[in-house]
């Protein structure tokens, strides 16, 4: 093998793993991009789920209306 190809293959290498990087890269912005709205979604439900823990709980504390045991007015 001459110095040329020796020298070749390695560029070759070099330029194929450039490639890899700039992929990987890229699919790390992705990536990130993906976890950013993720994490933004799960806020919203979680303050979603406080809110109706707070009107169950608002629910439960109040008191009813009428009698529980009212006789229907047929009778």
């Amino acid at each position: 093998m001459t110095e040329q190809q020796t020298l070749a293959q390695a560029l070759e290498r070099l330029d194929n793993l450039e490639m890899r990087i700039a992929f990987q890269d890229d699919i790390v912005e992705q990536l990130n991009n993906e976890i950013s709205i993720h994490q933004e979604l799960i806020r919203n439900l979680q303050e979603q789920l406080r809110l109706i823990g707070q009107r169950v709980k608002d629910m439960n504390t109040q008191p009813l209306d009428g009698p529980v045991d009212e006789t229907p007015p047929h009778y």
